[in-house]
């Protein structure tokens, strides 16, 4: 098998001179945030990353506070690029009333309380194979599917369905990336499953546009 880092690896890419590139980390690997469940190989990269790679929660997800109700689930494989950001119901704020200001949290005896005040916090989750462009956010409650494609800056809410390309803001779908036959094939071989050397050996296929090579080999 060709060589490929494992996923526990915390920097997965070494450039040719041999230099660990610190701007890119396997999620699984250097995250322990207890409302984070990230998959294998999931990858996010920044051009100015944080020096302890424990700081990749709270530089993607800042608003999601240890003891928040909602959780951050990323499956296998994702691609998030350079400064996005998932804004989790930790960001928001009471708004029933007549004014939304935060009174509670700027009074030290009140401030554990003010979460109970809100309402309970919505899941982020993402599919296997997702590519998240740069500088996009997704919001509380997104529901992304597999092989999804988030456009650079988009602002990301709602149902999105599997193999669409979403862009704007809100965000929107453009276009499928395939016809509803081949998503469902994809949805039903599962290569993300697959152990890491069956992959490698099938990785021509997996990128590739032969869907019965890839059934083929499934």
């Amino acid at each position: 098998m060709t060589f490929f880092p494992l996923p526990d690896t915390v920097h997965p890419v070494t450039l040719p001179d041999g230099t660990v590139h610190k701007g890119n980390v396997f999620l699984k690997a250097a995250i322990t945030h207890p409302n984070w469940d990230v998959g294998d190989y999931t990858y996010a990269s920044d051009f100015d990353p944080p020096d302890d790679p424990q700081d990749w929660a709270g530089r993607l997800a800042p608003y999601l506070f240890p003891m928040a109700t909602d959780r951050l689930i990323i499956g296998k494989f994702g691609q998030i690029a350079h400064d996005v950001r998932f804004i989790t119901d930790g960001a928001n704020h009471a708004r029933m009333g007549f004014s939304t200001f935060p009174f509670a949290i700027h009074d030290p005896d009140r401030f554990a309380d003010y979460a109970s005040t809100l309402r309970p916090g919505r899941d982020i989750r993402v599919g296997h194979d997702v590519w998240i462009g740069t500088g996009a956010r997704i919001l509380a409650g997104a529901q992304i599917g597999n092989g999804v494609i988030i456009g650079a800056g988009a602002v990301v809410s709602g149902v999105v369905p599997d193999y669409a390309i979403v862009a704007g803001n809100r965000a929107t779908v453009q276009r499928m990336r395939f016809d509803d036959e081949t998503i469902a094939a994809l949805n039903r071989i599962a290569w993300w499953d697959w152990d890491i050397a069956r992959i490698i050996d099938n990785e021509k296929a997996i990128v590739g546009h032969d869907l019965q090579a890839l059934l083929a080999a499934s």
